[in-house]
């Protein structure tokens, strides 16, 4: 890891002390994203209610330049400068490098349907069964760890060889099993939970884009 991105985790329990205890985790998480990433891979995000939210956000900051410029690189843009005769420029100047991420919970005819015709709790595990490939990653939120969608989602990331990383609260519930990296602050009430979520995940999506489009 860059010293650059290691500074970005260590300013993240510089700013909020009670972290210190999810600092291994979350520099863990980071080495898995980037490891994903460059093996050509992608990055699931599933929720409920203000984690879904949050696995929207997630995606946001992934698929698009967060705080770095993303520049395409020099043959993408020559290929794009060939095919593209007429708006080649255009594409150019305003497409971004992107680090592929999905989220599981907009795909709403997929969803109404599914839970319609199967059963309402499988949505996320149909989706991670349909998208994920061995070296792909489901980051599942759930402040409770116990979050039975998330759980079976969790289920068949281990049948398709796909790590998971696990944002939840102090307990960890019952995704401490089903984690590869277990990033549980230390908070119980859902909406405490959330609030230090969003640091964490922000800290990771900065050190992660900064190892791929940092100096």
């Amino acid at each position: 890891m860059k010293t650059s991105s290691k500074k970005i985790i260590d300013n993240l329990v510089n700013c909020y002390p009670h972290l210190l205890s999810c600092y291994e985790s979350v520099t863990q998480g980071v080495y898995e994203i980037v490891n994903c990433y460059k093996n050509d891979n992608k990055i699931l995000v599933c929720g409920n209610g203000g984690s879904a939210a949050d696995a929207l956000h997630i995606v946001g900051e992934l698929m698009k330049s967060f705080v770095l410029p993303r520049k395409l690189a020099y043959d993408t843009e020559a290929i794009i400068r060939e095919v593209c005769k007429d708006s080649g420029e255009y594409l150019i100047n305003n497409l971004q490098g992107s680090l592929p991420a999905i989220s599981l919970v907009n795909e709403t005819s997929l969803i109404s349907a599914y839970s319609n015709d199967m059963s309402p709790d499988l949505y996320f595990a149909q989706q991670v069964f349909g998208y994920g490939k061995t070296g792909d990653i489901l980051i599942a939120i759930s402040t409770s760890g116990n979050s039975k969608n998330v759980i079976y989602a969790c289920e068949i990331a281990k049948v398709k060889n796909i790590k998971v990383i696990a944002l939840t609260g102090n307990n960890g519930g019952k995704l401490q099993g089903l984690s590869d990296v277990l990033i549980n602050v230390p908070e119980n009430e859902t909406y405490k939970i959330q609030e230090l979520h969003l640091p964490v995940y922000h800290a990771i999506c900065l050190a992660v884009e900064n190892e791929f489009f940092g100096i």
